[in-house]
């Protein structure tokens, strides 16, 4: 075969491979953002918090909006129990569960019906420690409800599922994250739906820490969470270092 049709066949091959990726990464695109429009509340054992900033014990604006949410589906009677996720930065004195608790706490929840997951600190380590302890109650929780923003909608339903959670989502509607910054999102979460879809969302989280510059497959809008329940913050540490502020405010534009 000439030289020069192996290249024309080369570049055919590459063509064709190009518009592959691009058509999955597109379907996948659409799926994030038809799931941000879908509420599929249900009667439930428990509703899922993903954790995001907090600073120094109060929520950030995007956390106030998920727990308000949360706050509104348990006064309807959709689940009994609230878990907060999110864990905390070297130098916090309060995890993003601990902060979001005390929130609930105040607006009214019931503390005993508050869970406290306060280790992790992405989507995946959140619903991956979340799933463990309602699976280590009596009677096991598996059907939930997640609370997220809309774009983080679809991923996190699979990253649930994934864990081996009964799930459905149900996205606040109040999130400050709006017009650029919300598009900008809806990309990173289709991006990220594909790869998970692909090698598998906890794997492609293992490869994000391990490989320069893959961190983005790992990195997520959720906090840290631990398995606390009850009164009171968890308190850990002094006032965040500047190092600390920096990772927070990176880790508050991934969520």
């Amino acid at each position: 075969m000439p030289i020069w049709l192996t290249w024309v066949l080369i570049r055919r091959i590459v063509i064709i491979v190009g518009l592959v990726v691009v058509g999955y990464y597109v379907v996948n695109f659409v799926q994030v953002w038809a799931a941000a429009n879908d509420d599929d509340r249900r009667p439930s054992q428990a509703i899922i918090v993903l954790g995001a900033a907090q600073y120094d014990g109060r929520p950030s604006a995007v956390f106030q909006a998920r727990l308000d949410h949360a706050a509104d589906l348990y006064r309807a009677g959709v689940a009994p129990t609230i878990v907060v996720t999110g864990g905390g930065l070297p130098g916090d004195r309060f995890t993003e569960a601990s902060a979001g608790a005390n929130y609930l706490a105040e607006r009214g929840v019931d503390q005993t019906a508050i869970l406290r997951e306060t280790t992790s600190h992405n989507s995946v380590e959140s619903l991956q420690a979340a799933a463990q302890i309602l699976r280590g109650l009596t009677p096991p929780i598996t059907t939930v409800v997640l609370v997220s923003d809309p774009f983080h909608s679809l991923r996190v339903k699979l990253i649930a599922e994934e864990v081996g959670l009964d799930a459905v989502t149900s996205p606040t509607q109040t999130s400050p994250i709006t017009g650029f910054s919300e598009v900008k999102r809806f990309a990173s979460e289709a991006l990220r739906v594909s790869v998970g879809r692909i090698f598998g969302f906890g794997r492609a989280v293992r490869v994000g820490k391990l490989v320069p510059g893959l961190a983005i497959l790992g990195s997520v809008g959720g906090g840290v969470i631990g398995n606390t329940a009850g009164s009171g913050p968890v308190v850990e540490g002094s006032s965040p270092s500047p190092r600390a502020r920096r990772l927070r405010r990176a880790r508050a534009r991934r969520n």
